[in-house]
């Protein structure tokens, strides 16, 4: 196969053949994978592939058919993942910290008939199980299978090594993630097989400009929309190697895996830049001279982190915003150009817009809902007509976020439409006022809501929490008010300061503002 130009895939395709079969006979001896010392070269991530993909056609999967891949980042991760793809059935990725109640959520909304584990979350598996009626098989990678499980280590062991790609389109869907839903249960966007080698062309080659020399380290997991293009779709796209981690995240495990596997790029969201910034200076024996870009996405970075970064290590932080339903990033910094405070400018491939609540086009520096264009756009969400009806209007996506553009075409993130505050008759970003509060030295994380006071009008309340060693007191609240006050607009400083000692996050380091509302109100 040629290197399809956008939108310009052959009637009959399928997405392992670009990030997997491409590479046969061109880099086999390449390394693809390196995880806890241990590498896969491209030639063996292709043998392991098929042989999976093969095991499951064993198994008795069929076309379309679901397999959850509830695994910890590691090779066994991406062998299913296009093992599953290859042969026409649908892998679902799913978010490692789950509860067993949640995880059987998603066994039965997608109806998997198989599901993938790591050693680890077994037990979990085991116990959704109970309640998820069409699961027919258990596969377990890294450790003993119990009765009624299977080893996937024997299953590729026994499987046959040649593998043909189904016959697949562009537009079959190919696989399916579910939305972290800060709010209700989490929706299944469908994913076609031509959406990963959209932003693969699009964000990948004219953002990132990958090559094949570059190494990619994502700390965002690869079950994550963000993590999975970092991690799995990006480097596989053009033979780099990419570095697994599944450990769980500390700044001193990463800034050592930086130190010893010298990636090119690192992935991570603003919440995690934070803690590898509040890492002491002194006797800081790491070496981040391998990195010649940094990525943070899942929230909007503020600006004190942008700024602080590149002060301690000359690199900018490359800060945008994706979502789920679009695959990956759509608006994005670019290096060199990279505004602090900022998610940058549209990718090439992506058109976005602001509107007001009635669809109208708004203007420079007005505040607005933020709509977006492209083709790895989701194709609908799973079982959810009425949400896929407000979510996808022809061909734009309705984020849920607030943003402005200013007249340089820079997008500023303004708060979710739902966690915008009216404050004195005028809107108020619950990010605008972290962005300030975050800039305080004595502040490591913090979110703010909105809460009502006696006069039962809405004000910012903000929850914060400390640096080492800074303790809680009433004057250090009134001090962080005024220093709000003397940094934006005052109406916008927070009214109340509770000091907390961590803060509710989904798993991809989102502060779940909701919780806080409820805490605030509760």
């Amino acid at each position: 196969m040629g290197e399809p130009r956008l939108g310009e895939l052959p009637a009959r395709y399928n997405a392992a053949e670009t990030f997997i079969d491409a590479h046969r006979g061109v880099r086999d001896s390449r390394v693809a994978i390196r995880c806890q010392g241990k590498t896969v070269t491209y030639g063996e991530l292709a043998g392991s592939v098929d042989r999976f993909g093969n095991a499951l056609r064993e198994l008795g999967v069929g076309m379309e058919q679901r397999i959850v891949i509830f695994c910890l980042d590691s090779p066994e991760f991406a062998y299913a993942f296009f093992g599953a793809i290859k042969i026409g059935a649908i892998p679902v990725p799913a978010n490692t910290l789950l509860t067993p109640r949640d995880l059987a959520y998603i066994l039965n909304d997608s109806r998997a008939v198989a599901v993938l584990a790591s050693a680890p979350l077994l037990p979990k598996v085991l116990e959704a199980r109970k309640d998820a009626s069409r699961l027919r098989h258990v596969i377990v990678t890294g450790g003993e299978a119990p009765a009624g499980v299977l080893a996937l280590e024997q299953l590729l062991a026994s499987a046959k090594t040649e593998l043909s790609p189904a016959d697949t389109t562009p537009d079959d869907p190919c696989m399916w993630l579910y939305s972290s839903g800060t709010t209700g249960f989490p929706k299944g966007a469908v994913h076609l097989h031509h959406d990963m080698v959209y932003c693969a062309d699009t964000y990948g080659a004219l953002v990132l400009r990958t090559t094949e020399e570059d190494r990619h380290f994502t700390v965002s997991p690869l079950f994550h929309a963000y993590g999975l293009g970092n991690g799995v779709f990006f480097p596989f796209r053009v033979g780099a190697s990419t570095v697994y981690k599944p450990e769980r995240s500390t700044p001193d495990l990463v800034y050592s895996l930086i130190t010893t596997e010298r990636p090119t790029i690192l992935f991570t969201a603003p919440t995690f830049y934070a803690a590898l910034l509040a890492h002491p200076e002194a006797d800081f024996a790491y070496d981040l001279s391998s990195l010649r870009a940094c990525v943070s996405a899942g929230e909007a970075l503020p600006k004190a982190l942008f700024d602080g970064w590149k002060r301690r290590f000359g690199l900018e932080i490359l800060d945008g915003i994706g979502a789920t339903e679009m695959l990956h990033i759509f608006i994005s910094n670019v290096p060199g150009k990279a505004k602090g405070g900022t998610s940058g400018t549209p990718v090439p491939g992506y058109v976005s817009k602001i509107v007001d609540d009635d669809g109208k086009d708004l203007g420079p520096g007005e505040t607005g809902n933020l709509w977006v264009s492209g083709d790895s756009c989701a194709a609908y969400y799973w079982n959810k007509h009425e949400k896929s009806k407000a979510a996808f209007k022809g061909e734009w996506y309705v984020t849920g976020d607030k943003y402005h553009v200013d007249t340089d075409g820079y997008f500023t993130y303004e708060g979710r439409s739902d966690d915008m505050l009216k404050v004195s008759g005028q809107w108020v970003s619950p990010a605008e006022v972290e962005a300030a509060l975050m800039e305080h030295p004595a502040v490591l994380e913090c979110g703010v809501v909105g809460v009502k006071d006696k006069d039962d009008l809405t004000k910012p309340k903000a929850f914060v929490l400390l640096k080492n060693g800074r303790q809680p007191s009433d004057e250090l609240a009134d001090e962080l008010k005024a220093f709000v006050k003397g940094r934006i607009t005052p109406y916008k400083y927070p009214r109340w300061i509770e000091f907390v000692p961590e803060l509710p996050k989904t798993v991809t380091g989102k502060i779940q503002r909701f919780k806080l509302r409820e805490r605030a109100s509760g």
